[in-house]
């Protein structure tokens, strides 16, 4: 397989200006709320056009979700880069982890919470949010297929990739997101039946 091509100048400078335009507008969102903000005064904080904004964000809820596309490639990458003898389901399951270790780091625990409380505050928000996530499904379904030699993702497979996603969702607004992570992945790896069964022994 050859390396992937680097980056051009054009597009670093684009991902650059997206990243400028979504940091201005998440902070803006979280000063004043979502619906006390206007395009026009993204546009003039990040010193672009309102035009620029629209030909970065297809409406104002994106500007929250500018690494829409890349969780998406990393999270193939998850499946189809795994080490060898590595499970799908723990490849996916380690991939969440780091992903809830590195956003820790990167922002600290009380911006994380700040942030994960403005989305749940903000309905449009949170219902973007849960679409473009749920949109994953069919790259995700469509690598785990690639992976097991199969064309198409089987009814299994669709049906795993949307609870994989919907147990990610859930993580992202906890309070004990690696508790719930755990939870989620220990259920979808073991079925239901052994866990309903050790309950009702109580």
């Amino acid at each position: 397989m050859s390396p992937p091509s680097p980056v051009g100048r054009r597009e670093r400078k684009k991902a650059a200006t997206r990243k400028a335009i979504s940091d201005v507008a998440t902070m803006m969102f979280l000063e004043r709320g979502f619906d006390n903000v206007s395009i026009r005064e993204v546009a003039d904080a990040a010193d672009v056009s309102p035009t620029t904004v629209f030909a970065h964000f297809p409406q104002k809820e994106a500007l929250v979700f500018d690494e829409d596309t890349e969780q998406r490639d990393r999270l193939v990458a998850a499946v189809h880069e795994r080490p060898a003898g590595v499970p799908i389901h723990r490849a996916i399951h380690d991939f969440y982890v780091q992903e809830v270790r590195l956003s820790a780091e990167e922002h600290g625990p009380d911006v994380a919470r700040v942030f994960i409380d403005f989305m749940n505050q903000t309905p449009a928000l949170r219902e973007y949010g849960a679409k473009m996530w749920l949109r994953h499904e069919d790259a995700l379904a469509q690598a785990i297929a690639e992976d097991v030699g199969l064309e198409e993702p089987t009814a299994e497979i669709r049906v795993y990739a949307r609870f994989v996603l919907q147990t990610q969702m859930m993580v992202i607004e906890s309070d004990d997101q690696l508790g719930l992570l755990e939870a989620g992945f220990a259920l979808l790896e073991n079925g239901w039946a052994p866990i309903e069964s050790r309950l009702s022994g109580r």
